[in-house]
């Protein structure tokens, strides 16, 4: 099946992440959406969506006029392709006690007791962004913090590898949602390839918006690494579904849309445990 990438640059991290949200809401809807800083110090950041259709070049054109960035470099290119590239420049990602890798890695990390497997797809969650790192690192400190939880749930999980952390490491029963059925399909069969299966759910649902998910509350701890805004109108749902004395984990966020998250959930109840930041990114843990 062909598959469709859209690429720009633009500088500034604010600019970055509204034009991946506009993005999100692309008409044909693209798979996924990445927003990652050039590590060059130009200070650019490259935002990058993926199309199972020929992606909507008119609605592209604007896009990157509105929000100040180049012109979207479209190109047609094969999902094996896509893959073996994603697989040759993926190195093991260490946050915590966890170990994230390719299968090209095995090897390195045998005898590692948490080392997670991930295979390259149209999903996000590697390990190499800032906003995994930092939720890896949460799911660490909480451990090490003695918590304990009976019931995770990691909404917008993409390759599912937030709730494959957690049942690594609590053997608590995780059900792990996402928007996209390719990403649902990942974390699906990531799970099965770490031998988390009996621990992991994987769903089709954007948000809480699916029967096992509602069934399932109330959570104590909730995983949702998704973007600021989408967070924030995500809070009353939260509350609805996480236990009290509960826990939640938040990133996606840049350093200074922080507050702001952090002051809508505050309003519904819930304090700050710890705050950490990766570069640009920031990750919130906070108690219901």
């Amino acid at each position: 099946m062909p598959i469709w990438s859209a690429i720009t640059t633009l500088p500034g991290a604010e600019a970055a992440a509204a034009l991946g949200e506009a993005l999100e809401a692309a008409e044909p809807a693209p798979y996924g959406v990445g927003v990652m800083e050039i590590e060059d110090g130009s200070g650019l950041f490259e935002v990058a969506a993926w199309f199972d259709t020929a992606p909507p070049g008119a609605a592209l054109a604007l896009a990157a006029a509105a929000f100040g960035a180049r012109p979207f470099a479209v190109s047609e290119i094969g999902e094996r392709d896509w893959v073996s590239e994603v697989q040759r420049e993926l190195a093991p990602v260490s946050a915590g006690r966890f170990l994230v890798h390719g299968a090209h890695d095995r090897a390195r990390a045998a005898g590692r007791r948490h080392a997670l497997e991930i295979e390259a797809a149209m999903a996000f969650g590697t390990g190499h962004h800032g906003t995994t790192r930092g939720c890896l690192l949460a799911i660490h400190h909480l451990a090490k913090s003695g918590f304990r939880p009976r019931r995770v749930a990691d909404i917008g999980a993409g390759t599912g590898v937030l709730a494959m952390a957690a049942a690594s490491l609590w053997r608590a029963p995780a059900l792990a949602s996402d928007i996209d059925p390719v990403a649902a399909e990942t974390a699906r069969a990531n799970a099965a390839a770490n031998r988390l299966g009996p621990w992991i759910r994987a769903l089709r649902a954007p948000g809480f918006a699916h029967p096992a998910l509602r069934a399932s509350a109330p959570y104590d701890l909730v995983l949702a690494n998704i973007l600021a805004n989408p967070l924030k109108r995500l809070a009353p749902a939260m509350r609805r579904h996480v236990a009290p004395g509960g826990v939640v984990v938040l990133s996606g966020i840049l350093n200074g849309q922080a507050a702001g998250v952090e002051a809508v959930y505050r309003a519904w109840g819930f304090s700050r445990r710890r705050l950490t930041r990766d570069g640009d990114w920031t990750t919130l843990t906070l108690d219901a």
